[in-house]
């Protein structure tokens, strides 16, 4: 597990921003409930010495009433407990506010160590000018940037080096080898009784090794002859004291989570139906490329004459990602448990499957003759050759004449094409088409 750092500070002093200069990307914010819950608010800064997470959080202020502001002020609450180090972003330009110190005093309660930032300092001339008023906060000293032009982020990212906690390394070799599978789900729908009824199969050896995150443990057990890891994640969302706002703080445990197992196993409940949370944490492990299993719980609750209708329903449901395999359980009477773990194991190998570049391109021509693709602006797409540059996720890249020609569903296409002929039915893969020797332009899918 990376350590994890959060960005803390009042609204408008630049902490998205500093954000999106830290994992070296341009995220567009999505505001769908503003000032709340945004399309990207978890990264990775994995080019430093000490790689380390990083979450975004929405502007603080106390003492608030409405709902809004309350989730704002929550989730962050949540970063603060989980992080590992804390960046407190003020605003260089707008000079120390009251609500600055009443942060101060708060961040120094948390007991956590916290590094301050003086954001919009667009150079060294500036620093005098308008840094040297937050020394009155009480930290031992203060990074100054411009999370806009760059300035001094470098040296930020230094002192996030030195302030990170070492991994220790014997804490790698306590846990044994073997497949880590991630169950993770809202509450109340049975990660917890899956877990046990895994345990309950054949058990030989069973270890519980502590997490690096407080409620987060992984179980080590020996199936059938084969070794498992289960990363068991009770708590991954908190009962919401917010109505109608999902706690960001959640996603970013799921997606956490998710990094630290090989597979992950997202439950559902039967019962409830397809909520908005289950495609939100669908929507996120299909975006991280983490290879995953819907499994929908509960099944012993649902009458076996609806059956069917509700596998449609699911498999209606999810169509937006309709590689990802469903499975109908119940913990309770076993039914479709015995498949997971068969299944998870597919899944791995597909993950980690590499094809020949002399394969991959006889299934390009193959592609290109049964459905030419559409010229746009007079001008003919033309795909020169197709190669596998990674596993784990499998990732190709297309290289050709001028990838802005290309429509989505002609990328689609390409997509089934290989999942089809080449055996990655079930996992998420990642194409990248690249004009050809222009290794800065691409178009990602």
């Amino acid at each position: 597990m990376l350590p994890l750092v959060a960005l803390i500070g009042r609204t408008n002093v630049g902490k998205s921003t500093l954000f999106n200069r830290l994992i070296r990307q341009k995220k567009a914010i999505v505001h769908d409930v503003p000032g709340v819950t945004r399309d990207k608010i978890y990264g990775e800064v994995l080019y430093t010495e000490k790689p380390f997470a990083l979450i975004d959080t929405g502007g603080l202020e106390f003492n608030v009433k409405d709902d809004i502001s309350k989730a704002v002020f929550y989730q962050a609450e949540e970063a603060i407990k989980e992080a590992d180090l804390i960046l407190f972003v003020v605003d260089g330009k707008a000079g120390l506010t009251p609500l600055d110190q009443e942060l101060a005093d708060y961040l120094r309660k948390s007991q956590k160590p916290v590094h301050l930032v003086v954001n919009k300092i667009d150079g060294k001339e500036q620093i005098a000018k308008f840094a040297s008023e937050f020394h009155a906060l009480g930290f031992e000293d203060f990074s100054c940037v411009s999370a806009l032009y760059g300035f001094g982020y470098k040296d930020l990212l230094n002192k996030i080096c030195e302030l990170l906690p070492d991994v220790p390394e014997d804490s790698i070799d306590k846990v044994p080898e073997g497949l880590k599978i991630a169950v993770i789900g809202r509450p109340n729908v049975g990660k917890s009784s899956m877990i046990n009824a895994f345990l309950g199969q054949n058990r030989l050896i069973v270890t519980d090794i502590p997490g690096t995150t407080r409620d987060s443990i992984d179980v080590a057990v020996e199936i059938d002859g084969k070794n498992y890891i289960f990363v068991d994640t009770a708590g991954i969302r908190r009962k919401s004291r917010i109505k109608d706002i999902l706690e960001r703080f959640s996603v970013i445990r799921a997606i956490r989570t998710s990094k630290r197992a090989n597979i992950s196993i997202l439950v559902m409940d039967a019962t409830s139906g397809l909520t908005a949370q289950d495609k939100k944490l669908l929507g996120l492990l299909i975006k991280e490329k983490v290879p995953t299993i819907v499994a929908v719980n509960k099944i012993d609750l649902i009458d076996p004459s609806k059956r069917e209708d509700l596998r449609a329903y699911y498999e209606n449901g999810l169509k937006f990602c309709s590689y990802v395999p469903i499975v109908f359980t119940s913990t309770i009477t076993k039914e479709g448990m015995d498949s997971l773990l068969p299944l998870s194991e597919k899944l791995w190998k597909e993950y980690n499957k590499r094809v020949s570049t002399g394969e991959l391109n006889r299934i390009l021509q193959r592609a290109i003759r049964e459905h030419q693709p559409p010229s746009m602006r007079s001008k003919g797409v033309k795909f020169y050759y197709l190669t596998q540059a990674e596993i784990a996720p499998p990732t190709f890249v297309f290289f050709m004449n001028d990838p802005d020609l290309l429509k989505q569903d002609y990328i689609r296409y390409l997509e089934k094409t290989i999942r089809r002929y080449l055996g990655f039915k079930n996992i998420p893969i990642h194409l990248v088409f690249r004009k050809r020797d222009e290794k800065n332009i691409k178009k990602e899918w």
